[in-house]
């Protein structure tokens, strides 16, 4: 696990530097998750409010398929905080808060810019609660 490596390199008490590190390791695998391992797919399928039938060769999606494809993006970005971290409770935690902000955004209660601020603001919380030993 990369978050093994980085406190051995941090030495024994984790500091600045080591969540310096892990910060920018968490908005490394944000960019990944949300960019090229979300696909175009997830992208549309996710929002219950798309047109998302169309990938299917259909008028109308299947029933429950946004929950599905916002779920399994939101599971791939609790697999990129569980690799850096090592942390279950984080990984659980960015799932949800992942799926929230998502929802919100695909509801139209937020755009773009705050969506993505939301996330980077979780990830400064993860970071502050590994450095202060929290979790």
């Amino acid at each position: 696990m990369l978050s093994a490596t980085l406190i051995d390199a941090a030495g024994t008490a984790p500091g600045w530097a080591f969540g310096a590190k892990i910060l920018f390791a968490m908005l490394i695998g944000h960019a990944l998750a949300d960019y090229p391992l979300q696909g175009a797919f997830l992208a549309r399928a996710k929002d219950r409010h798309s047109d998302s039938g169309a990938l299917f060769g259909e008028q109308k999606a299947p029933r429950g398929l946004w929950i599905h494809a916002l779920t399994a993006h939101s599971l791939v970005h609790a697999g990129v905080v569980w690799l850096i971290t090592s942390s279950v409770l984080l990984a659980l935690v960015e799932l949800a808060l992942h799926w929230l902000i998502d929802f919100a955004k695909c509801e139209g209660w937020t755009g773009f810019h705050i969506d993505q601020m939301l996330h980077v603001v979780c990830k400064i919380g993860y970071t502050l609660a590994l450095v202060y030993a929290v979790v």
